[in-house]
């Protein structure tokens, strides 16, 4: 069985106007959000064994907040991670092609990317879990929001729609 987190940036700043959207960093919000879902994957006991993170900087912001959060001090140095431009706005068949590339060996992948591509992927992997969440997931994937999804082949060569597990959809503002 594999595992995979889909997780969408936090807010981004729009202060800067001329700023390519490649480029825009995190809002104040943003911020909070990351570190406030990042604590809440510590306490599930998530560990990737390899995360996928778009290279735009509110992305990338992102990840380094969830992963101080997650796994603290030097833990973090421990998880591959790899920083793609081809994750960034790519739609959600890119992201499903970046992941049946995935080595075997990998059981946890945590993603970190952008909208529409997540929700999509999301949605088309997700046939099942609780019902609350499924639905939740399918009216909008929130910046920040985590959809933890387990799925039942033992290799990611073997990912289809439809082959997955909705396990929880954290959406940071629900939580303390």
């Amino acid at each position: 069985m594999k595992t995979l987190h889909l997780m969408r940036h936090g807010k981004s700043s729009w202060d800067d106007a001329a700023l390519d959207d490649h480029d825009r960093p995190l809002a104040p919000r943003g911020i909070k959000a990351a570190a406030r879902v990042g604590r809440h994957l510590r306490v599930r006991g998530v560990r990737p064994d390899l995360v996928l993170c778009s290279t735009a900087r509110r992305a990338v912001d992102t990840l380094d907040i969830v992963l101080d959060a997650l796994l603290p001090g030097r833990d973090a140095a421990t998880v591959a991670v790899e920083r793609e431009r081809g994750l960034y706005l790519a739609g959600a068949g890119a992201l499903l092609a970046r992941l049946l590339a995935v080595p075997d060996g990998v059981d946890t992948v945590l993603l970190v990317g952008h909208n529409p591509d997540l929700h999509d992927l999301a949605v088309a992997l997700a046939a099942e879990g609780d019902e609350a969440a499924l639905r939740s997931l399918a009216v909008k994937f929130p910046t920040a929001a985590c959809a933890s999804i387990h799925i039942a082949a033992a290799r990611w060569a073997d990912l289809v729609p439809g082959s997955g597990r909705l396990e929880e959809f954290v959406i940071p503002r629900t939580l303390a």
